[in-house]
């Protein structure tokens, strides 16, 4: 029988980023994202349900997300779902659902504070990332067929 393990998250960071090594050599960054729900209930009354979820992820992916962000951000998350499981100091059986992470965007507008920054992207990032992470229009080659290619702030308003 086939399975599927696929997590699609936006939400704000609940605290800032924690990157710590692994006796391993390997990094590793854990943050808490809030998922935010607004419905109205069997009365018609607006309500609001906050979700807390515990994300992980490995290597220079991580390392390159606590750059970016911290707490109230908010962030785009892939992944998948995980169970941890140890045994705590009193010998109880414990366990955690979290996240996985594989791949995270940048959900936030301009005044953000995203674009324009001064950190360089993963030096093991790709090309595609490092577009994405920290795009760079002054190098940019303007599209003479783009309506706004002689007018920089036109580029202002596009939501994308």
């Amino acid at each position: 029988m086939a399975s599927l393990n696929k997590v699609l998250l936006i939400g704000n960071l609940t605290r800032d980023p924690e990157v710590r090594m692994l006796p391993s050599g390997r990094s590793v960054c854990n943050f808490g994202l809030a998922i935010n729900r607004n419905f109205k209930d069997a009365e018609g009354n607006r309500r609001e349900e906050t979700t807390f979820v515990d994300v992980e992820s490995f290597g220079p992916r991580g390392e390159a997300l606590a750059r970016f962000f911290s707490k109230g951000k908010p962030i785009f998350v892939e992944g998948r779902l995980k169970l941890k499981q140890w045994e705590s100091q009193t010998g109880e059986k414990r366990s955690k659902l979290l996240v996985d992470l594989e791949n995270w965007e940048f959900m936030g507008a301009k005044q953000d504070g995203y674009e324009g920054q001064s950190r360089e992207p993963d030096s093991g990032a790709s090309q595609a990332q490092a577009a994405r992470v920290a795009p760079d229009s002054a190098n940019a080659v303007p599209d003479s067929s783009s309506p706004s290619a002689g007018d920089p702030d036109l580029n202002e308003d596009v939501p994308f």
